[in-house]
C-alpha cells in the first residue's frame, strides 16, 4: 500500500513539474506556426481564433491523453494540440510560405528552450543552490526549469524528424522537385501509424537522445551552468 501511495505521489509530482513547460512549449508552438502563416498572408488561423494562450482553442483530446500518461509515468514526455489552420493559397509563395510556417513551431520551442536555460541561471545566482537546497520550493523550480530545458529541446527535435505530417516533412519537401515533394507528402495518411510504430520501437530514442543531450548541455553551457 504504501508503494502504491509512492508511486502515485512521484507520478504527480512528474505531472505537475512538466505541466507548465509543456503547456506553453505545444500552445506557443501552434502559435507559432500561425503567426508565421499570418506574415506569410493567410489570416485563417486568426480568424479561427488560434492565436491565443486559451488552452481551450487548442486542446486536442488524444494528444491531450498522451501528454497526462505520458508525464505521469516520468518517461519522455509526448504530447500536441491540434494543428494551426493554414491555407497555403493566401501565401505571397506558397513552397516557401510553407517550410517557414513548418520551422516557426520548433523554432519557438528552441527559443523556449533557451528561456528556461537563462530563467534557470538568473534562479541559481539569487537564490544559490547551497544556501536553498533543503527547500522543496526552490528544488521543484529548478526542476521544472530543467524540465523545460528538456522538453521544448525535445519538442524541436521530434517534430523537426522528416515524416509526414511533422514539421520537418514540409522543410524537406521545399527541396525537392514539386512532382516528388507531392508524393512524400502523401505520405500524410500513414504518419500517425509510422509515428506509433517508430516510437514502439524505440527507433526514435538512440536518433533524437543524444541530439538532446548535447542540446541541453549545449543551453547550461550558454548560460555557464555546470
Amino acid at each position: 500500500m504504501l508503494d502504491i501511495l509512492s508511486n502515485t505521489e512521484q507520478a504527480l509530482r512528474n505531472f505537475s513539474i512538466a505541466f507548465i513547460p509543456a503547456f506553453l512549449g505545444i500552445i506557443l508552438h501552434e502559435m507559432g506556426h500561425g503567426y508565421m502563416a499570418l506574415r506569410q498572408g493567410d489570416y485563417t488561423a486568426k480568424f479561427m481564433g488560434r492565436l491565443t494562450m486559451n488552452p481551450i482553442a487548442h486542446i486536442d483530446p488524444v494528444g491531450l491523453l498522451m501528454f497526462v500518461l505520458t508525464s505521469l509515468s516520468g518517461s519522455f514526455v509526448f504530447g500536441w494540440a491540434k494543428p494551426v489552420p493554414v491555407d497555403a493559397r493566401n501565401f505571397r509563395n506558397p513552397r516557401h510560405g510553407l517550410m517557414l510556417v513548418a520551422l516557426a513551431g520548433p523554432l519557438v520551442n528552441v527559443l523556449l528552450a533557451i528561456l528556461f536555460g537563462l530563467l534557470l541561471k538568473l534562479t541559481i545566482t539569487v537564490f544559490p543552490f547551497l544556501t536553498y537546497q533543503d527547500s522543496s520550493a526552490y528544488i521543484f523550480v529548478l526542476s521544472m526549469l530543467q524540465m523545460g530545458i528538456i522538453i521544448n529541446l525535445g519538442l524541436a527535435l521530434f517534430n523537426l524528424f522528416p515524416v509526414p505530417p511533422l514539421d520537418g516533412s514540409k522543410v524537406v519537401s521545399y527541396f525537392l522537385p514539386q512532382r516528388l515533394a507531392y508524393k512524400y507528402l502523401s505520405i500524410e495518411r500513414y504518419g500517425l501509424l509510422i509515428l506509433i510504430v517508430l516510437l514502439a520501437t524505440g527507433v526514435l530514442g538512440p536518433i533524437i537522445t543524444p541530439i538532446l543531450r548535447e542540446s541541453y548541455h549545449g543551453i547550461l553551457g550558454l548560460f555557464g551552468i555546470v
